[in-house]
């Protein structure tokens, strides 16, 4: 059995829980980065008797389209598949039942999810620091019976909430901009999950392609992206109520 780790985290707050989950289950991780817009994930074939763990952001209560489409070209062939989608704590509405029916349409057999909180990737003061140390022992002791499940062949699928049809998608997000640190060093460009950032000028942006993820905020060395200021606020407040109370993580075995 092989433990794949098929993680799609701009900002890395889905890949920290994942990372919780993979190494309570196995120290043999086989890492696919499904923000890699040149991988050919076509060529990823699993057997019956491997498990992934499969991770998402939730982006407006729905899984992110370039990860949707990147994990369906993945040949599962049967392989046992733990959900995973992660959310700013805010609500991740129909990420899961959507990740559900892309992991079945791609072979994967799902055995259990977790619905888990870490820092919303745009107004980062909400769930701050999560996941903490309360988070990680909940995921692992939620690995073990993931594994107790496994060891025992029973590979039954879990009652995951969600709606059929899914809420729509939201409609453009805020887009991130140079500030004047900017020294072109081409860094957001080539992280961009969805190449929406010229490589010679990271002024411009394509707004269209451009999903809002804030990798390009989260990896530049000179701080020299951000958000309009306005829209922030205005995001900030909207979320304050739906975010301000803790919320822990909705596991389904």
């Amino acid at each position: 059995m092989k433990l794949y780790e098929i993680c799609f985290s701009p900002t890395g707050g889905t890949q920290k829980v994942a990372d919780i989950l993979t190494e309570a289950l196995s120290q043999d991780i086989c890492p696919v980065d499904l923000t890699d817009s040149k991988e050919d994930f076509s060529a990823f074939s699993l057997g019956e008797n491997d498990v992934a763990v499969l991770g998402v952001p939730s982006y407006g209560g729905r899984v992110p389209g370039p990860a949707a489409q990147r994990l369906s070209r993945i040949r599962a062939n049967g392989a046992k598949g733990i959900l995973v989608c992660v959310y700013g704590n805010r609500a991740y509405e129909d990420t899961l039942v959507e990740l559900q029916d892309i992991a079945k349409q791609a072979g994967f057999r799902v055995v259990c999810a977790v619905a888990a909180v870490a820092e919303h990737s745009i107004a980062r003061q909400f769930a701050s620091h999560r996941p903490d140390e309360q988070d990680g022992v909940q995921l692992r002791q939620f690995a073990q019976k993931i594994q107790t499940k496994l060891n025992e062949g029973d590979f039954s699928e879990p009652q995951i909430p969600g709606n059929r049809p899914y809420k729509k998608n939201s409609g453009a997000g805020m887009v991130p901009k140079p500030t004047r640190e900017c020294v072109k060093c081409g860094l957001c460009a080539e992280k961009c999950p969805v190449q929406a950032i010229d490589r010679e000028n990271p002024k411009k942006v394509d707004h269209k392609a451009c999903i809002s993820c804030m990798r390009c905020v989260s990896v530049c060395p000179y701080s020299a992206r951000n958000v309009n200021g306005v829209m922030l606020a205005a995001a900030n407040s909207m979320l304050k109520k739906a975010c301000s109370r803790r919320k822990e993580c909705e596991l389904y075995l």
